[in-house]
């Protein structure tokens, strides 16, 4: 028996359940699947789409995240090498192999040292887009793959996020909307899967577990900065 199965076998046994559901019960599960009946979202995110991206800056703002707004891709190398100089951090970085950071003119800032792929224990700076971002609570959704490895978002102390003002939805809801539509995409290259990795970032990593104080960079990066490209 295959680890897959025996973890199955397990979950099975746990449930009360000697094999495998039987058609009817699999049907069922199916519809639920395929019908997602849509969770409650909170009143105060019924904005227009600029509002929404106010309302996700001062969520993400109210979780330690910092912020800074910018009027286009071609300002995002200047805004981050700011960013980096005024937090007196290295100007080398890894940056996630993201075709949408592509637009971005990484190559006319100089002081920018950028190196594509997975981030190693030296990195210190890491740079990544986001699919989503979540209005309610300030979060972001990053969906793991080629384009986007998981490790980015936890390994260098410092994440930096490229975020186009368009990609701000409402709820939880929208993001696993999307994953639902990614899924089914023919041409999201998953074959029919979802990511195989949905991360929520809500602020840098933080704990309160010993004695009550706050500690940042607790299990990831001790900061988390947001530049906003009003798209």
């Amino acid at each position: 028996m295959s680890g897959r199965e025996e973890i199955l076998s397990s979950l099975r046994r746990s449930l009360g359940r000697d094999k495998p559901v039987d058609a009817d019960t699999a049907a069922t599960l199916r519809a639920r699947i395929d019908g997602h009946a849509r969770n409650i979202v909170p009143e105060r995110t019924n904005k227009d789409q600029a509002s929404l991206v106010d309302l996700f800056e001062e969520m993400a703002q109210n979780v330690f995240a910092t912020t800074q707004r910018v009027s286009d891709m071609s300002e995002v190398p200047e805004a981050v090498a700011e960013y980096l100089r005024g937090a007196n951090l290295p100007s080398e970085v890894v940056m996630a192999p993201d075709t949408d950071l592509d637009a971005a003119p990484w190559s006319d800032n100089e002081l920018l040292e950028i190196r594509r792929g997975t981030p190693v224990e030296a990195d210190q700076v890491s740079i990544t887009s986001a699919p989503s971002a979540v209005a309610e609570t300030g979060t972001l959704a990053m969906f793991s793959g080629p384009a986007h490895p998981s490790t980015l978002n936890f390994i260098p102390e410092t994440h930096v996020v490229v975020l186009p003002a368009s990609r701000v939805v409402k709820s939880y809801e929208d993001v696993f909307d999307a994953v639902r539509e990614q899924a089914n995409d023919p041409d999201s290259g998953r074959a029919g899967l979802p990511p195989r990795t949905v991360n929520f970032v809500t602020g840098p990593s933080r704990s309160g577990d010993i004695e009550q104080t706050l500690l940042l960079g607790a299990h990831g990066p001790r900061r988390l900065h947001i530049v906003i490209v009003d798209d």
